[in-house]
């Protein structure tokens, strides 16, 4: 379940920046992530993060444009426009919506 995130700045003019400060964000949090993305706290996650086939590492985070082997990818639209969203694309397809959407609430809006 990749999951597009963004808040109403990121969608403002020059909304990349906060888009840039929200990746610094996840990228100090990812295990937190990794674990609420999968019901049994990353084990499923580990066999299909591997790094192959347009998936990130489970171990490592990651972020670029247009790149669908990132954890966390800004597409090439947004990249250009300077505003927009992300997409994470850690969450599992079996992944709790409302756990993710709290885990990117927390971590990008609350400092948390």
């Amino acid at each position: 379940m990749h999951t597009n995130f963004s808040t109403k700045e990121m969608r403002d003019p020059n909304g990349i920046a906060e888009i840039e400060k929200a990746i610094d964000k996840l990228s100090r949090h990812h295990i937190r992530h990794i674990k609420a993305y999968d019901p049994k706290e990353g084990k499923d996650n580990e066999r299909r993060l591997t790094g192959l086939h347009e998936t990130s590492s489970i171990h490592d985070f990651s972020a670029g444009v247009a790149n669908r082997g990132c954890s966390i990818r800004i597409p090439r639209g947004v990249a250009e426009e300077k505003q927009g969203y992300l997409e994470d694309r850690r969450p599992s397809s079996n992944a709790d919506p409302y756990m993710v959407s709290e885990v990117l609430v927390r971590t990008i809006c609350l400092d948390e």
